[in-house]
């Protein structure tokens, strides 16, 4: 395939998008869904403040990511065969490569939630990391395109597909595998792709089904949750959540730190959130409720519905809250107070350091993307087409409603003063064009 776009050309680009902030990730720079962008816009229609618009072949829910004026990300054909990456100019909306990457043989999945290209990139200088669950994980050079790994041999049922994003942090990157047969993370050499560790899931989910006998739907077992990377007790700690867990992991070697099983719940689809000393993360489906969990640092664990009692006096449950708790949207935390966007559509505030909810809104229509926090707002992207947009404060405001022509299920991304708004066929690009 010819490449469109030169190291040379990157180069430029980086020079003068040097201002510009980065998405590096899913959720942004650090992964929490905070922008310190300041000029993002409050309205838009197909017809205002569209800056550009570009179709994007077949399907995917991968978020776009940003380094340095180029945008990533991937799609997949609707049967799964065919895994491609693709980039853009931040600028012009301009493909700049369409590479197919993969052929792959998947089963099913859950087609009204998912797509076969639903974890979103990671890039950093120079590299771009790309996954598909089970079906392949890979590196790329950002300047030429070029594939330096590839892993194809990590195995698990992703049953419903797969949903968990990569994480890079330092010379590592982390995955979570949570499936119907077999749930683990692995840590790869970022530069190699070679296996570091892999820590399988402690909870033994083949005992945990009602009256104590085998858990046969393997709903109850999977997962699409992303990681998290945080100093947590003076350490650093991987926050990985599975099925009916949350786990603490040290991020060097994978020996487990701590444990919250919450068994009512299962398959877990966000990104834990962390502040105050405290993690932030909603359980799962079925009964789940949000959690404001304080880590532990020595293996220890606890049933936040039971009476099983932590061998480590710093792990327990801050507070819980059944009031308004996600399924898919990621929670945000902005300035101490925790916002949360219900599938179904009611948005509510938390004390985050208490859990005193401040209010609890009902903003309309169906979310599955995590809402974005910037210029003092919150930004909630919706399956119908819409973006409802409130104050993000201690009262409620909504302070604009927009729409445009298909919906999303993609979280957004910003830089460069922009919203970057991928749909069911077109990704967008968003400015103020009054300023």
């Amino acid at each position: 395939m010819k490449h469109l776009f030169s190291f040379a050309g990157l180069l430029a680009v980086a020079s003068i998008g040097v201002l510009a902030e980065n998405w590096p990730q899913f959720r942004g720079p650090t992964g929490n869904g905070i922008s310190q962008e300041k000029r993002l816009p409050l309205e838009w229609s197909e017809s205002r403040n569209v800056t550009w618009k570009t179709a994007i072949h077949d399907k995917g829910w991968s978020s776009p990511v940003i380094w340095n004026g180029m945008i990533w990300l991937t799609t997949a054909s609707d049967d799964g065969r065919k895994l491609s990456v693709l980039s853009l100019d931040a600028a012009t909306g301009k493909v700049l490569r369409d590479i197919p990457l993969f052929e792959a043989v998947q089963p099913d999945l859950w087609k009204r939630y998912n797509s076969y290209a639903s974890p979103t990139p990671v890039v950093a200088r120079g590299r771009v990391y790309v996954s598909f669950g089970a079906a392949a994980t890979a590196c790329l050079s950002s300047p030429s395109g070029k594939v330096l790994w590839e892993r194809r041999d990590i195995q698990c049922n992703h049953f419903r597909g797969a949903g968990s994003s990569p994480v890079l942090h330092g010379k590592l990157l982390f995955l979570n595998f949570d499936g119907s047969d077999h749930q683990f993370v692995v840590a790869l050499d970022a530069a190699t792709g070679k296996t570091v560790w892999s820590k399988d899931r402690s909870v033994d989910h083949r005992d945990i089904g009602p009256n104590g006998k085998p858990e046969a739907d393997g709903d109850m077992r999977k997962a699409f949750a992303t990681c998290q990377v945080a100093t947590l007790g003076g350490m650093e700690q991987l926050i990985s959540q599975g099925a009916k867990a949350v786990y603490g992991y040290e991020p060097r070697t994978g020996r487990e730190l701590w444990r919250v099983e919450d068994r009512t719940s299962h398959s877990a689809g966000t990104r834990p959130v962390t502040g105050h000393g405290l993690v932030f993360v909603p359980s799962g489906w079925s009964q789940g409720q949000t959690l404001a969990i304080r880590p532990g640092t020595t293996g220890g664990f606890i049933d936040v519905n039971g009476t099983e009692a932590s061998s480590d006096p710093k792990l327990g449950i801050a507070w819980k809250s059944k009031r308004g708790t996600p399924k898919k949207p990621s929670l945000t935390l902005v300035d101490g107070l925790l916002f949360g966007v219900e599938d179904g559509g009611v948005a509510t505030c938390w004390e985050a350091k208490t859990g005193a909810v401040l209010w609890s809104e009902r903003l309309g229509g169906n979310y599955s993307a995590s809402p974005l926090a910037g210029a003092g707002r919150l930004y909630c992207v919706g399956q119908e087409g819409q973006t409802v947009v409130i104050a993000a404060e201690r009262t409620f405001r909504k302070l604009a409603e927009n729409r445009l022509d298909k919906g999303s299920m993609a979280s957004p991304a910003a830089s460069d003063g922009a919203l970057f708004v991928r749909t069911e066929t077109h990704l967008y690009r968003l400015d103020d064009r009054s300023r």
